[in-house]
């Protein structure tokens, strides 16, 4: 097998080919735009044209999306990057190791409410003595609004 010529490819993609190709529909492409995470150039007939390199950060905007990192947080990951390239390995791990605190964190919170859950699941009363969820006579209104006993790391 040969050697891939890079000037084979179009520098340029469509609005309909990074979709395709990244599997994220036009809408969401236009949204993320509209948000700065992804740019785009306008063609003489103001079509929408990206650089190839869009593919690799609509990527990393799914995977951090998927994980629940906020798209804020992914904004401002994606500004620290170099504009005019591919993102690299090295790009990655520098991002990955901005939310990994975070992550563990999140990972942490929700293994301790599966295990206060546990309990809970089985009889669906809510109103036992040992429950983690009971909360009798509003007692924790005076506390604030939301799950208090769920999430004790706020």
């Amino acid at each position: 097998m040969g050697k891939i010529d890079p000037a084979q490819f179009p520098k340029l993609l469509t609005v309909g080919e990074v979709a395709a190709r990244s599997g994220v529909a036009v809408s969401a492409l236009h949204f993320y735009e509209a948000k700065g995470l992804i740019e785009s150039h306008r063609s003489r007939g103001n079509q929408r044209r990206y650089p190839r390199e869009v593919l690799r950060r609509v990527s990393i905007i799914k995977v951090a999306q998927r994980v629940g990192i906020p798209l804020a947080e992914v904004q401002a990951a994606l500004q620290s990057l170099p504009q005019g390239r591919t993102p690299t390995a090295s790009d990655w791990k520098a991002l990955s190791e901005l939310w990994k605190d975070d992550l563990d964190a999140r990972i942490k919170r929700l293994q301790g409410l599966r295990d206060q859950l546990d309990s809970c699941i089985g009889c669906g009363c809510l109103s036992l003595d040992s429950c983690p969820l009971r909360n009798p006579w509003d007692q924790l209104s005076e506390e604030g609004a939301g799950p208090r006993l769920l999430d004790p790391g706020e």
